[in-house]
């Protein structure tokens, strides 16, 4: 048995990049925070490019020359910055230098000599679109377009002449737009009524067209090519229709990302089964036609973030699962072949004691059924009678069974996935068995799926955790009496609220940077963000009423089970009065309360220091009330 600080010491390698040479950076964190790698070939020995305390968010090779561009922000506050590395002599530039707004990387241009980004330097509330010269800094950033909401840059034309500008509504609606960058001109090329997904956008290699995933027309995201030239100043919606052409139909499950070189016409995308990664290689053939290369065998069942090398001849990526810990892998494109590049380390845990989830579905209250992870430890899982091969380390497990966590996802538009995870797989080691569910408004399981949670039918997604305590306590191995509910972010929400909703179920909450309070969350969050979540949970003009109903500061009376409360001081996205208010206001009728607020983390834990401080009271607080 390890203890919980090497399962927290387990390492993750991600993020790569090719440069021109060949060579690739990406992140990893094996200071404790992500920082900026490179390796010149395959397993070679790394070499550590940036010492920050801070975490670094992105790297990208310029394509030209040898320098990258990284991002890093501070103590969580998501307010990044962008910086120039030069990898030979070490010098490090800020390119940007305005600490107080957020910088969203939009790529290099194709002779390197410029990048774009998206930031809300200007006024906090929207982003604009700016270009800069590689050599320049600070004020020195062309202001290209004054934007009115959450604008991002999705990548240079071809011929380096237009930038491709996205605008999300929210989540699950987003529209396309096309920069010209001598007239300024920003012309609309998604006109569409309705919440429609534009996501995964590419240019095509003549420019000519985007390559994407939609969900226009249909319940799944699907591979299209639209056609820029049919989408004039004047165009509507009959022309989007006419505009957009099917490359591969997503059917039952999601297209989830493409990555298309614009010089060659080569292209990965994936789907996503059930949660797990199904990759497609290839090449354009046509417009709309792909010559399909060999599939990568890749270890675990997800994987994502592909660069391509100069030439498109292979690609990297990053591969993870339940039992292999994430690490970067290059491909070749035409067979297939796979080439780990990265060794992050194990921690010494052997993989053979790690344990796979088990894909299952539960029925909740309408009669669906809801997807959901459930893994139980080895020993108990391994035996044949359905009684552990030795008692459960956390307490003595007798007939009544395993204690067990349910996890919940934050989002809402998320999906829990079985990448690796040292802190599950430290509570299976100890004996609690874990379950993951896929809730209503989780994505992954098409639109209707996604939106049965919107708004006033919040509380029905609650309801899908009742039903998932009752699954469990049904299951021979589970201790119904030993029943934690435990998540982060909208997770922290799902937890008080099922803790004052379904107060008799559960042994104790763990709520992570939760959200207690709707309204002074939607007036307190980042105003930048403010009109994205009303569209998801209502708004303050509107809904204010409904919202106070479900907010589960409201109904905190209700909590009985002891309570852990975890946040950061400088959350941008629940600020940390969420946590102060419901830790509180349940302390004040005497359940027992524990909070711990990190003065240098945001939304989430990173810092592996401050994980280890985190979650060892964590569990020390689970082993003293389940």
């Amino acid at each position: 048995m390890y203890d919980l600080e090497r399962y927290l010491n387990v390492r993750s390698a991600y993020g790569a990049s090719f440069a021109p040479d060949g060579a690739i950076s990406f992140l990893l964190d094996a200071t404790g925070t992500p920082q900026v790698w490179t390796l010149d070939a395959p397993l070679d020995w790394p070499v550590q490019r940036t010492f920050y305390e801070e975490r670094v968010t992105f790297a990208s090779w310029s394509p030209e020359r040898r320098e990258l561009v990284f991002g890093m922000d501070e103590g969580g506050n998501e307010r990044a910055q962008l910086y120039r590395l030069d990898p030979d002599d070490g010098t490090i530039t800020n390119l940007t230098a305005h600490p107080d707004a957020k910088h969203r990387w939009g790529g290099w241009s194709h002779d390197g000599d410029r990048f774009a980004f998206a930031s809300n330097r200007r006024d906090e509330s929207v982003f604009d679109v700016y270009v800069q010269d590689r050599t320049a800094t600070g004020e020195d950033a062309e202001l290209v377009n004054e934007g009115d909401g959450w604008v991002s840059v999705g990548g240079w034309s071809p011929d380096d002449d237009r930038l491709l500008v996205s605008q999300a509504h929210w989540n699950f609606d987003q529209d396309l737009y096309v920069l010209e960058l001598d007239s300024g001109e920003l012309r609309h090329v998604t006109p569409h009524e309705g919440d429609v997904r534009f996501t995964s956008v590419q240019w095509s290699p003549d420019g000519d067209a985007f390559y994407l995933t939609t969900d226009y027309e249909a319940d799944t995201k699907y591979l299209a090519r639209l056609d820029l030239d049919a989408m004039g100043p004047d165009a509507d919606e009959s022309d989007l229709a006419d505009a957009l052409d099917v490359v591969a139909e997503g059917g039952e499950w999601n297209v989830g990302g493409v990555a298309l070189d614009d010089e060659t016409g080569r292209l990965v995308y994936s789907r996503n089964v059930d949660g797990y990664t199904d990759l497609t290689v290839g090449e354009l053939a046509g417009s709309t036609d792909i010559e399909e290369f060999p599939a990568p065998d890749l270890p675990g069942n997800l994987a994502g973030g592909v660069s391509f090398d100069e030439d498109a001849e292979r690609f990297a990526l990053s591969a993870t699962g339940r039992t292999e810990n994430t690490n970067v892998y290059v491909v070749e494109m035409e067979t297939g072949a796979v080439e780990r590049w990265t060794d992050a380390a194990t921690a010494g845990i052997p993989k053979s004691t790690l344990v796979e989830p088990e894909l299952v579905r539960y029925p909740t209250f309408d009669g669906r059924e809801i997807p959901a992870y459930f893994s139980l430890p080895e020993e108990w899982a391994a035996g044949e009678t359905g009684v552990a091969a030795e008692p459960p380390r956390c307490s003595e497990a007798g007939e009544a069974g395993l204690p067990v966590i349910v996890d919940i996802h934050g989002g809402p538009e998320s999906q829990r996935r079985p990448s690796f995870a040292g802190l599950t797989q430290y509570f299976l080691s100890r004996g609690y068995a874990v379950f993951e569910p896929n809730v209503r408004g989780s994505t992954g399981y098409g639109r209707e799926y996604t939106h049965l949670d919107d708004v006033e039918k919040r509380m029905d997604s609650v309801a899908d955790i009742e039903a998932a305590v009752e699954w469990l306590t049904d299951h021979e191995a589970i201790d119904p009496d030993r029943v934690v509910a435990m998540g982060g972010s909208y997770g922290g929400f799902m937890v008080l609220a099922a803790l004052t909703e379904y107060p008799d179920l559960w042994a104790a909450g763990v709520d992570v940077v939760g959200i207690a309070n709707f309204v002074t969350f939607l007036e307190n969050t980042g105003s930048w963000r403010r009109e994205l979540r009303e569209a998801e949970y209502g708004s303050l003009a509107e809904d204010r009423e409904f919202l106070e109903s479900v907010s589960p500061i409201n109904n905190a009376d209700a909590i009985e089970a002891p309570l852990f409360v975890l946040h950061g001081a400088n959350d941008p996205r629940v600020p940390v009065d969420e946590a102060e208010q419901i830790a509180e206001k349940a302390a004040d009728q005497g359940v027992p309360v524990e909070k711990l607020v990190f003065d240098d983390e945001g939304h989430g834990i990173t810092k592996r220091e401050n994980k280890i401080e985190a979650y060892t009271a964590v569990v020390d607080f689970l082993d003293e009330h389940v």
